[in-house]
């Protein structure tokens, strides 16, 4: 029998040893599965929530587990119906070489609309994060200001992308003249901000000095605070993500300006995809739209093999990453 891969959750301890890697049999084919090769796996901000006990939207792995993560692969072998070898499919695969799960555990995708990758990335639950958080939560209007943190990273490029498609002015904030450069002249938004090399507070008043009308973020802590001290009347802040605070999620930082939603009459409101799985196929027609007008770009950050996963996890977090994070197997 075939022997796999596997990226397991060690338990409570710090870089490296947070992981071990196993080469385990490939286990036996029970009716209703599917085995699956995997293709490409995601690194996410999320992860670090996904291995603590704090409560989430979703069960924390456990120690000893094989780490969760989104991926795409191809069917190697089916006990399924509807589901045959040489199809692809995408949804929960793990850490893995290869993986065995119920077939109703994962989607089908279409290798010839996009690289398989793309479902991990603008195509995928990326673009569908910031295609909801801006559809539902934002809603800008045409000449509105919306502005977007982490803007050069996966969902963060994707939801200034979608905000301009719906005619708003995006501002885009970003670390290091790599990221701000490319938000500048490839996704040609209305302003940038490097928050490593300039005074968020100053630039945002250069840049959005008639106020801000929405705020998709995904950083949390002091880009937040200096965002709400000048959010206008009735603004929207989109929560998506506080990567920020993620290094200590038992003694996460609030807002220190949140009496402005009071103020200014603002919604903030968080969110995450379980509220809109239904809706999936809604977010991916509008994609493929944008994208069929030019109107979409995404790029892809990857790494090369299983092992490049705890290197990848610590990277996440410094901000080394420019655009989505795979890793390829």
């Amino acid at each position: 029998m075939q022997e796999i891969t596997q990226i397991r959750f060690a338990g409570p301890a710090d870089n490296d040893d947070l992981w071990a890697v196993t080469h385990d049999p490939s286990p036996a084919l029970e009716d209703g599965q599917v085995r699956v090769r995997v293709d490409h796996v995601s690194v996410d901000p999320a992860m670090r929530s996904w291995i603590t006990e704090k409560r989430s939207y979703i069960p924390p792995v456990k120690p000893g587990e094989v780490m969760r993560a989104l991926g795409v692969g191809e069917v190697v072998a089916s006990a399924a119906e509807g589901v045959v070898p040489g199809d692809w499919v995408t949804g929960f695969l793990g850490l893995a070489s290869e993986v065995v799960l119920p077939a109703r555990h994962v989607q089908k995708i279409d290798p010839l609309l996009a690289e398989p990758r793309a479902y991990l990335s603008g195509l995928g639950m990326t673009g569908y994060t910031a295609y909801f958080g801006l559809s539902e939560i934002g809603k800008p209007k045409a000449g509105e200001t919306v502005v977007v943190s982490a803007a050069s990273g996966g969902v963060g490029s994707i939801a200034c992308q979608v905000a301009q498609n719906m005619g708003a002015r995006v501002i885009g904030i970003a670390g290091g003249p790599g990221k701000t450069g490319w938000l500048r002249e490839t996704l040609k938004l209305d302003g940038v901000i490097d928050y490593k090399n300039e005074d968020i507070g100053a630039a945002l008043d250069r840049e959005a000095p008639d106020g801000i009308d929405v705020f998709f973020d995904n950083v949390g802590g002091e880009t937040l605070d200096q965002v709400l001290a000048r959010i206008n009347r009735h603004a929207r802040i989109v929560l998506c993500g506080a990567i920020s605070q993620y290094g200590d999620l038992f003694n996460a930082r609030g807002p220190a300006n949140y009496l402005e939603l009071i103020t200014q009459s603002a919604l903030m409101q968080g969110f995450t995809m379980r509220d809109y799985m239904r809706r999936v196929p809604e977010a991916m027609g509008h994609l493929l739209k944008m994208q069929g007008a030019g109107k979409l770009t995404y790029r892809d950050h990857v790494l090369e093999g299983l092992g490049s996963f705890p290197e990848a996890f610590k990277m996440l977090y410094r901000g080394e990453n420019h655009g989505k994070l795979l890793i390829r197997l």
